[in-house]
């Protein structure tokens, strides 16, 4: 008896301490790291902020929809596997790969309709389309695209938002980092708030 007491006393005791030391002083100390200037951001979600308001984060990609197809001033991200539609946009609060392979015919034929959809949307020839605008990430959530991709796309947002080629295209070097599918990568999020910006809003 005086054995399992002894035991019972001693397991209870480093519960005690490992509560204390895991369920308070742990988390307290991630907090406060959290909290050191530059890593506070992160820590929250990496918010992008417009005029105060929080309208997205630079991790997660959102793909844009235009209110007129026709005159689409928007750049594009990758597209989600989670996607009604074969180009998107996805949904931001899920994501998810599609587990198809690349002989897989149906993926094939989704990287074929994408492609063609893409290529008269930018008003160039299918093989000019870069991989990274018609496969799919693993999340369905890049936030990136390459500047393959994003230099694709400057011919129609220059024509749709009446913006100077050469702001475009300082807007988007404004908004490329070196991570991305295709180093260097353009953050899609940042880079549509800049135009809109530049554009007056109009958009």
């Amino acid at each position: 008896m005086k054995a399992l007491l002894k035991q019972t006393g001693a397991g209870l005791r480093v519960l005690i301490v490992m509560t204390v030391l895991l369920g308070v002083i742990y988390p307290l100390a991630v907090w406060a790291v959290s909290r050191i200037p530059g890593l506070q951001g992160n820590a929250e979600g990496s918010v992008v902020t417009q005029d105060g308001q929080a309208v997205g984060s630079s991790l997660i990609g959102i793909d844009p929809v235009a209110k007129d197809p026709a005159n689409d001033p928007w750049f594009h991200t990758r597209p989600s596997a989670t996607a009604k539609d074969v180009l998107g946009p996805g949904d931001p609060s899920t994501s998810g790969a599609s587990n198809k392979g690349p002989y897989n015919q149906d993926l094939v034929d989704t990287i074929t309709k994408r492609k063609d959809l893409i290529a008269q949307r930018e008003g160039v020839k299918p093989d000019q389309v870069p991989a990274d605008a018609v496969t799919a990430d693993a999340a369905g959530v890049d936030p990136t695209i390459s500047a393959a991709y994003a230099d694709l796309q400057i011919a129609r947002v220059v024509r749709v938002t009446r913006l100077p080629e050469a702001k475009v295209r300082e807007l988007v070097g404004q908004n490329t980092s070196g991570a991305g599918i295709g180093v260097p990568g353009v953050n899609v999020l940042k880079l549509n708030l800049a135009v809109r910006s530049a554009a007056g809003g109009a958009h």
